[in-house]
């Protein structure tokens, strides 16, 4: 019975230790901000974010929770072992003309805090979209842009005569 007690004791404290340790303790995101740029209205577009486990026990994403409906997150119910990756899906539909910042709230389970990652970027109408996608196709790359100089040389030639026998 005394052993039965004190594996609980043990069970809870090492709960208890986990729950305490911050989401940066645990694991890093490869990146905690997305710009998608300009994209066009209708064409949903989606990034990725690397999760690496940086803590010496398996972590599992808790949950992935999006504030509103445009934004889906996606990811792995699988633990993520130590020093091990996931990958977390964010998907954003484009449906509303304008300039948009989403935040993504990853929740780690057994540990207290959360961790945000956003997704930022402008919606454009379809007309304006591809005048801009041709205006900034039409400009030269900075390598064509170039000037290029020709250089011409003179070389002067000495010539000798030989002499005859």
């Amino acid at each position: 019975m005394k052993k039965l007690f004190f594996f609980a004791a043990a069970l809870v404290a090492g709960i208890g230790a986990i729950a305490q340790q911050k989401t940066d303790e645990v694991v890093k995101l490869s990146s905690d901000k997305y710009d998608f740029g300009k994209i066009k209205q209708g064409v949903p577009v989606t990034t990725y974010f690397t999760i690496t486990n940086i803590s010496d026990k398996p972590v599992v994403i808790e949950s992935a929770t999006a504030g509103c409906g445009c934004t889906t997150p996606e990811y792995s119910k699988e633990p993520i072992p130590a020093g091990g990756t996931s990958k977390l899906k964010v998907g954003y539909n484009a449906a509303n003309i304008g300039p948009f910042t989403k935040p993504v709230t990853v929740k780690l389970a057994g540990v207290s805090d959360t961790k945000q990652v956003l997704i930022t970027g402008e919606v454009q109408d379809a007309a304006t979209f591809d005048a801009t996608a041709k205006t900034e196709a039409a400009k030269p790359t900075p390598a064509a842009a170039s000037t290029v100089t020709e250089v011409k040389t003179k070389t002067k030639v000495k010539t000798t005569k030989k002499a005859s026998k």
